[in-house]
């Protein structure tokens, strides 16, 4: 895992460009009373659509054959988490690299107080037409720089 997980809402706040907060249905709980470890991944889904959305970044292969492909992802289950709760699901993206970049989320608790997930994924930029990898540059690199121009220095 990339970040450490915050220690307090404000440290959330301030580490996370971008923040959904998704309120747990009664049933995304399993047999063991918590919710089921597939619910994270949809978690993290709509945070990271909520990340392209601030960015201005159309999902339309009309407009745009380029586009982001999710790579792989990885989610560690720190708490469990219960229902009735509220998660406020954190993303940012931590590293760019020639074809793509790494999105990194976090999942704070308002009922427990502290950050119950964590996760991250790789996104790859993708021609649909030709189906092969394309550089991260252009309009698509100062989206990510203007939500998070942190990212030039580091």
């Amino acid at each position: 895992m990339k970040a450490n997980p915050a220690e307090t809402l404000e440290q959330f706040e301030q580490d996370y460009p971008v923040i959904l907060p998704i309120r747990v249905a009664w049933g995304e709980m399993d047999a063991f009373q918590h919710v089921n470890n597939v619910s994270y991944l949809r978690y993290f889904e709509s945070a990271r659509i909520a990340y392209m959305e601030a960015m201005h970044m159309e999902a339309d292969i009309k407009k745009s054959p380029v586009g982001p492909i999710l790579g792989d992802i990885y989610c560690r289950y720190r708490r469990p988490v219960f229902y009735p709760d509220t998660l406020h699901i954190g993303t940012k993206v931590s590293e760019i690299d020639e074809f793509g970049f790494v999105m990194e989320y976090q999942a704070f608790s308002e009922k427990q107080k502290t950050v119950t997930t964590l996760g991250y994924c790789k996104i790859v930029m993708l021609d649909y037409r030709t189906g092969q990898k394309v550089t991260v540059k252009g309009d698509i690199l100062d989206k990510i720089l203007k939500l998070q121009p942190e990212l030039l220095t580091s």
